[in-house]
């Protein structure tokens, strides 16, 4: 065990650590407080008169528009019921371009004139807020003075109760906008490309005779990962409490090789945190379901059960917010940086996505027997077109400083954009494209040698976790999404690119049967055309290799291996026609993203490069020096004594300090030289000079970790970390 006072110390308090007492009471019937906090249909069924009741259902349910004359009523029942649970503070909860939640809170509370007050809660307090829209990221749509910003209800996702030691306060989730009505947010843009996508799939639902077509939504179930390290350690590490991520950080004996930590046994420790997680989102209506170790030593993650795309995009950010809470209280730091600790698996978000409504069901379920299902095959179709014509943009939308890290290495996918479809499907397109499909690859049977164990459903094909887009049995998985983000940014782009996929393709079909084409002919011509234009898109290997990137290059695939390189897909000429044309995105929003983009990554890597430096000369450094010292007195000791001392550690300390020495001078250098460059040239210059100079002074600093004394040796390292909890 470690000498140095300040690893001791963590570690030492990590060993007295006392759990929290659980959440659970164990009188409480798990079920029953599932959506406890939640202003839910159920809520507002029994606490509405009936003509309003519907009128929201059919919003809710049907996208209908909302009736502004039944905003008060709503509003009342809904102060009603959150006062009965403690509340006194209501809040409109809204999603800015900081990828963070923001709200402000209001008390119920209204005084009269008699010196008295009231508890009142109006259906315009409801409907609209006013924050200030010059402080958040808005890539100059506002200006400084001008502050008048505006949140908006959302109906189609419940209002909730967020429980506090000091206070419950009622959370009403909002867009954002500015006062001429650009989206200075998530939300708002989702539910553009939400009507834009439900709009263009109720055409092809029709040409299929569907009559009872309901409104068309995406539907979500993002994978979270994350790491949890103590308090005590991330404390002591100054890269990790402001960067999220260590910039230092040598390699440990164990690793993640023995992949001995993937679904192992969940520590007693942390599955006290995700009991308590657990039952906080059960509280609040968030389906979580599934929860494991994750490959990494100290990394983990839940899955939740598929809901519509806005309310999964909600649910993330209420989910990460109350993991960071909880994990507080049980001595924890949850770290959603993609790539918190280097040489071990980082951490994705993995977004999948389907879409459907209440009538017609999934429509990428593909049924036993693909080949026969034609409406399966469109909308299939229809992601592989949008995949192959818009793999710009799907690589935009995941874009980060943080995810640059991570994507590429063997744990994530390839910044280059394909599709796999599993042994089945691509066999079914293969067939279309030689002419039409006939059959289908069956699910087999696979006996495992025991005879007590019956024989298991083989399915028709494998997964395949190097994609970037997955089909995985009756929906895509688009594994490159970062953990740190929010869901709403790729749902954005893959209900447009939908959209555009769905418009063309009901076009083609009408065109087809209006010139006297026989609707399946036509419909068998249009997915063959699909599959001749856009089929170079699907791949079935190893997206890790790198005969895949000569490969893909090839085939005309794009490969925008930083963000740097993707930030510029906002403002291209065919973002701009798609946006627009689909009412998602107007040009002046596009421009506000790219600028946004830019000045986040910019902002990122500097406070990256600054930390870099700064531990560089003021801890590691120093321990170093000290370590030098240490030996050359013991050489000149000996020396003095008449030995003839072993100088090889002394020379060898002297080399990594003048390594660690020139690292630092580099970037100095590099942060000097960018004065003059701004925009995406400033973004470029970070990305070129600073991150490889930081990786210069990290290399000789993890070099002198693995040498230097224990006991002098500041910074609590891999091991640490990782292991202790």
């Amino acid at each position: 065990m470690t000498a140095n006072p300040t690893r001791l110390g963590a570690i030492r308090e990590i060993e007295a650590n006392v759990a929290p007492a659980p959440f659970f009471d164990t009188a409480e019937k798990t079920g029953a407080i599932y959506g406890e906090n939640v202003f839910s249909l159920s809520v507002m069924q029994k606490r509405l008169p009936k003509s309003v009741f519907k009128s929201v259902a059919a919003t809710i349910q049907k996208g209908e528009k909302l009736d502004p004359a039944v905003a008060d009523i709503v509003a009342s029942a809904m102060k009603d019921w959150a006062m009965e649970k403690g509340v006194t503070h209501y809040a409109h909860v809204f999603y800015p371009l900081t990828g963070l939640t923001a709200e402000k809170h209001d008390s119920f509370m209204e005084p009269v004139g008699d010196g008295t007050a009231i508890w009142e809660f109006q259906g315009k307090t409801l409907v609209q807020g006013e924050p200030d829209a010059s402080s958040f990221p808005n890539g100059g749509i506002r200006a400084t003075f001008e502050a008048r910003g505006y949140t908006g209800w959302d109906v189609q996702s419940p209002a909730y109760i967020l429980e506090n030691p000091n206070g419950n306060t009622l959370c009403i989730p909002t867009i954002f906008v500015s006062m001429t009505g650009e989206a200075l947010d998530h939300k708002t843009p989702l539910l553009r490309s939400q009507n834009a996508m439900s709009e263009q799939a109720q055409r092809v639902l029709a040409l299929f005779g569907h009559e009872d077509i309901d409104n068309v939504v995406s539907y979500c179930g993002p994978e979270q990962e994350y790491f949890l390290v103590d308090t005590s350690f991330v404390n002591a590490r100054p890269d990790l409490l402001n960067a999220g991520r260590t910039l230092f950080g040598a390699k440990p004996p164990k690793g993640q090789e023995f992949d001995d930590h993937y679904f192992g046994a969940i520590p007693e420790r942390v599955l006290g945190f995700m009991h308590d997680t657990e039952r906080a989102l059960f509280k609040l209506g968030v389906p979580a379901k599934t929860r494991h170790n994750e490959v990494a030593p100290g990394q983990f993650e839940i899955a939740p059960v598929f809901e519509r795309a806005n309310l999964a995009s909600d649910h993330q950010q209420l989910l990460m917010s109350t993991f960071r809470s909880i994990a507080n209280q049980h001595g924890f730091e949850c770290l959603f940086h993609e790539k918190p600790f280097a040489g071990v698996n980082g951490s994705g978000k993995h977004v999948n996505f389907s879409f459907g409504n209440g009538n017609q069901g999934n429509f990428l379920s593909p049924g036993d027997n693909p080949h026969d299902n034609a409406q399966f095959l469109v909308f299939c179709a229809a992601v592989i077109r949008a995949v192959h014509l818009y793999g710009g943009l799907l690589r935009l939308s995941i874009a980060s400083a943080g995810n640059d890290h991570r994507l590429g290495a063997n744990e994530a996918p390839p910044a280059i954009i394909s599709i796999f479809l599993g042994d089945q499907l691509q066999d079914v397109f293969e067939q279309i494209a030689a002419g039409g499909a006939t059959s289908s690859k069956q699910k087999g049977v696979l006996s495992v040698g025991v005879d007590t164990l019956p024989d298991l459903t083989k399915d028709a094909g494998d997964r395949n976790r190097t994609s970037p887009m997955a089909f995985t049995g009756n929906r895509f998985e688009f594994r490159a999404a970062g953990s740190n983000q929010t869901v709403a940014a790729p749902m954005v782009i893959i209900n447009t690119i939908m959209a555009e996929a769905l418009d063309y393709l009901a076009t083609e079909i009408e065109a087809a049967v209006n010139a006297g084409t026989e609707f399946n002919a036509a419909v068998q011509s249009v997915l063959a055309k699909v599959m001749e234009q856009h089929g170079a898109v699907v791949f079935n290997g190893n997206g890790y290799s790198e005969e895949w990137h000569a490969e893909a290059e090839v085939r005309g695939l794009r490969n925008l291996r930083t963000t740097v390189d993707a930030l510029p897909e906002y403002v291209s000429p065919e973002a701009k026609k798609l946006f627009s044309t689909y009412g998602v995105f107007n040009e002046a929003e596009l421009e506000s993203r790219f600028e946004i983009g830019i000045e986040q990554y910019v902002m990122t890597v500097n406070v990256e490069a600054n930390l870099t430096g700064e531990i560089a000369k003021t801890t590691i450094l120093p321990a170093a020096v000290r370590y030098q010292t240490e030996l050359a007195s013991n050489v000149a000791a000996l020396k003095a004594a008449g030995i003839d001392p072993d100088t090889g550690d002394l020379q060898t300390v002297t080399d990594m300090i003048a390594a660690l020495r020139s690292g630092i001078a580099a970037l100095d250098a590099a942060k000097a030289g960018e004065h003059d460059l701004e925009g995406l040239a400033e973004a470029a210059y970070y990305r070129d000079n600073l991150l490889p100079a930081m990786l210069q002074i990290r290399a000789a600093a993890d070099e002198i970790e693995t040498f230097i004394a224990d006991d002098l040796w500041p910074l609590p390292t891999y091991q640490e970390m990782l292991f202790i909890r």
